[in-house]
């Protein structure tokens, strides 16, 4: 445990931003599951709709450092794909970029 004034006050500040984080990327990602439900769904015009939420949630959380700005970058990217392959191939976006298993 901090011993010193500023130790202390830099604990408290530590423990709120934590939480402050770690809220912000349980909503972005609680966000992203909501888009890949819909493109899981069919439903592209609301996969579409979500994205534009993620993208604002993943800009806003890299704005504040609280996660990288080429990770918001990626999420984004790789969401816009999926949104985009979905809206043409049909359920094929299932397999998350990887080949699919021989049956």
């Amino acid at each position: 445990m901090p011993h010193s004034a500023s130790a202390k006050k830099r604990h408290r500040q530590n423990l709120r931003n934590r939480e402050r984080n770690r809220a912000v990327k349980s909503e972005l990602k609680s966000q992203v599951r909501k888009v890949l439900a819909a493109i899981s769904a069919g439903d592209v015009a609301q996969a579409k709709d979500e994205l534009r939420a993620v993208a604002k949630k993943a800009d806003r959380a890299a704005a504040s450092k609280t996660i990288h700005k080429n990770r918001a970058a990626r999420i984004k990217s790789r969401l816009t794909a999926r949104v985009k392959t979905a809206g043409t191939a049909g359920s094929a976006v299932a397999t998350k970029g990887r080949k699919a298993a021989k049956a």
